[in-house]
């Protein structure tokens, strides 16, 4: 299941590196921000975890007292009006309707990376935040960009950014400073050779990208999921 959505701003094209893939290994395919695919033997998977109102009626003709809020409507509305967070770095990355709920760790190019525009992570189930863009939150100048590896025969978590995640679906990042709310806007694939000239490295402050392996085709295409934060600015 793909959507192909465009985002409404026309951001400002990036004036630095893009990364593109790095290749693919017997058993899976190197996970970069261009081309991520492949199962490795996995390392300890993360856990896994999981997460009604009422009305009465009157009949009655009397005018009922001025309601006073509900504290669970107070704490809502004080959530809301509460500013996010500084930027910082995530430190984990949730979508609960697809049952993610993964570590994100730091991943910075090294020169060799920036020499051969490529990114090979680590080949484990957790999330990389790619430190050469942006961070999330206030005063943000950049996309956030997280990366994890998609694994063939076997249940990984960014198996079901291909399956299980939909438009409109709640992404949740726990930073340093904070917890910041996102909600998804498109779900695209991208051939892995072409990934690298998308406009998902437009620089987009407070956006958040996520790029993994598509599913269906892990070998040809990557599956890109954007977001946009929901909390006050």
């Amino acid at each position: 299941m793909t959507a192909t959505q465009r985002d409404a701003a026309a951001p400002a094209p990036r004036p630095r590196m893009r990364l593109w893939v790095a290749g693919a290994a017997v058993l899976g395919a190197l996970v970069s921000t261009t081309a991520l695919s492949g199962a490795f033997a996995p390392q300890a998977a993360p856990e896994e975890t999981a997460r009604p109102a009422t009305m009465a009626a009157s009949a009655t003709p009397t005018p009922a007292p001025e309601a006073s809020p509900s504290p669970t409507t107070q704490a809502a509305t004080t959530q809301a009006a509460a500013p996010k967070p500084r930027a910082a770095a995530p430190e984990r990355l949730i979508v609960e309707s697809a049952g993610i709920d993964v570590a994100v760790l730091p991943l910075t190019p090294t020169s060799a990376d920036e020499a051969s525009q490529s990114l090979v992570p680590p080949f484990t189930m957790d999330g990389y935040w790619l430190t050469s863009f942006g961070m999330p939150g206030r005063g943000s100048n950049d996309t956030t960009y997280i990366t994890g590896h998609s694994w063939e025969d076997r249940e990984a978590p960014f198996n079901r950014i291909s399956t299980d995640v939909e438009v409109g679906h709640e992404i949740v990042l726990h930073t340093g400073s904070g917890v910041q709310h996102y909600v998804v806007d498109s779900i695209v694939t991208h051939d892995k050779d072409t990934l690298k000239d998308s406009n998902i490295w437009d620089i987009t402050p407070n956006r958040l990208v996520l790029i993994s392996c598509y599913t269906e085709d892990p070998w040809g295409k990557n599956v890109v999921v954007t977001a946009s934060p929901t909390d006050s600015p």
